[in-house]
């Protein structure tokens, strides 16, 4: 995945999926400033039930080049998981993404 001028901001990303994990679209949740922003878990369920996704994936940047989840992006996992379980949305993963790398919250058993 790649987010548009990947600079100093971060960025959080939505991709919506069908029952056949192909990509319907994604979604820019939100813009924000050198150390977060802000991803409202109503804005991501919307984006994904107007887009009739069955379950999707979470992304966001981290300007700092620092790929440890903090403990707003464990927190934040879980409320939106928790919020799909309700919804019949799966949450398949959270990745967040440098300039160098990525950290796969699936890959790395936190889902």
């Amino acid at each position: 995945m790649f987010f548009p001028s990947l600079d100093y901001r971060e960025y959080f990303y939505i991709l919506c999926l069908n029952r056949n994990n192909k990509v319907l679209g994604y979604c820019q949740i939100s813009a924000g400033g050198l150390c977060g922003t802000i991803a409202d878990v109503r804005m991501i369920m919307q984006t994904a039930l107007k887009s009739s996704a069955t379950s999707i994936i979470l992304a966001h940047n981290h300007p700092s080049g620092n790929l440890v989840p903090s403990e707003a992006d464990k927190d934040l996992t879980k409320k939106i998981r928790e919020a799909g379980k309700f919804l019949d949305i799966a949450v398949l993963d959270h990745l967040i993404l440098t300039s160098e790398s990525y950290f796969s919250f699936a890959d790395e058993g936190l889902m």
